[in-house]
């Protein structure tokens, strides 16, 4: 028996999650399939490692789809200021502050697991969406209009638009012979959670040093969540050391404003890679999220701009559902990739012309940098911009991100 779908999102993370969520409550019928469930959230359970910067336009999609107080009511901090510098704060700095534009604030630290839980305890309420989780895909078989995907269990879905939420790896995006650049960066970046000496704190900073960014991102309490660039031979050294150890080299590494540190949580690490689909949408498939892009995750932008496609996406579907056009028509699905891929394009280049300016140790262009950072601390309206850009303020928004609804 072969169960036929409108669409088929596969992933259920937090941007495929997020499309099933702004199609709710419609008339297509929706399947999203997802690898396992998170574990259930408790108050006082230890902080994940895994956290997002959130940005204030994916709180608006979050607000607007009816997700964000279950965000809240489990665990986020809130942030006001963002810092950056180099070696010597108090040569050359930039502070980022929301009161410098009338905002409450400039974004959210999430883990990313309350996110997903929010979000899939929303598509709980619709009738015409389908979690199919634990679900392991083993085969899918790409048609434009009529895409069949084969579950580990037995079953067959069959649906009319297939949408890759299925991270930098995709399997859909694989079977629809979609292509992608990339290459990877010479650098890991090493993540942990800790407790520090010092409360709650409403700042996020980041020091560039010649080996790569020191990060500091706070939680909720006295806890935060660390991210330390370096060469993988130095971070696999890192990774080796008992927890005093450890400390003892963050100590020695990370500037004096981080506080001591009581201990470590949990930490792991990543290797840092840049990819592009060479396209975004075929007939009867269109990539979101790390499907599509995967970005420098220098400032945090990654899973703002995933939520950005999730909006953009499911807008112009309903859309063209409404008005009578089959939703795998690739005209239509175009729509979405004029407006997500050079967008993405221009985040991912601007990430890497950081990444390459600030890994550079040349003296002329250290010095350079520096009047780099003062000028932008003076010159408040070019910074106010950037700042509001960033949060998502700025520039041309999907629907939910504005506030408004899709059904």
């Amino acid at each position: 028996m072969k169960n036929r779908y409108d669409l088929l999102i596969v992933g259920g993370g937090m941007v495929g999650a997020t499309i099933a969520a702004a199609l709710g409550n419609t008339d297509l019928r929706i399947a999203v399939i997802e690898q396992q469930y998170p574990p259930s959230f408790q108050a006082d359970s230890e902080h994940d490692l895994r956290v997002s910067a959130l940005s204030i336009a994916s709180e608006q999609i979050f607000k607007t789809l009816g997700v964000w107080d279950g965000i809240v009511s489990r665990r986020a901090c809130p942030y006001r200021r963002m810092k950056v510098w180099e070696s010597d704060e108090s040569l050359a700095s930039t502070e980022f502050i929301s009161d410098d534009i009338g905002a409450d604030h400039l974004g959210y630290i999430v883990e990313n697991r309350i996110i997903q839980l929010a979000l899939l305890e929303r598509l709980s309420q619709f009738d015409n969406v389908d979690l199919i989780c634990p679900a392991e895909t083993v085969d899918i078989d790409y048609s434009p209009g009529s895409s069949l995907l084969r579950l580990a269990d037995g079953r067959e879905l069959i649906g009319k638009l297939m949408i890759a939420a299925d991270g930098g790896g995709s399997q859909v995006r694989m079977a629809a012979g979609i292509g992608v650049h990339s290459w990877d960066y010479d650098q890991h970046a090493l993540v942990a959670t800790v407790i520090t000496g010092l409360p709650q704190q409403d700042i996020t900073w980041q020091q560039f040093t010649p080996d790569g960014p020191l990060a500091f991102l706070p939680l909720s309490g006295h806890r935060a969540s660390l991210v330390w660039y370096n060469r993988p031979s130095q971070v696999r050294r890192l990774l080796s050391l008992d927890s005093s150890e450890f400390i003892d080299e963050i100590t020695r590494t990370f500037p004096e404003r981080l506080g001591r540190i009581e201990s470590v949580i949990e930490r792991g690490a990543f290797p840092l890679r840049r990819q592009h689909a060479q396209q975004y949408v075929k007939e009867g498939v269109a990539l979101a999220g790390d499907a599509a892009h995967m970005i420098n995750p220098l400032a945090g932008q990654g899973v703002n701009i995933g939520l950005l496609d999730a909006a953009t996406l499911a807008e112009i579907v309903l859309k063209g559902h409404r008005e009578g056009i089959e939703i795998s028509d690739l005209s239509l699905l175009q729509q979405y990739e004029r407006q997500r891929r050079n967008h993405n394009l221009m985040m991912m280049q601007l990430m890497d012309g950081f990444y390459r300016v600030f890994s550079n140790d040349f003296l002329p262009l250290r010095l350079l940098r520096n009047l780099g950072l003062g000028a932008a601390e003076r010159i408040t309206p070019a910074k106010n911009k950037v700042m509001r850009f960033a949060m998502g303020l700025d520039g041309t928004l999907p629907a939910l991100a504005r506030g408004e609804r899709l059904t």
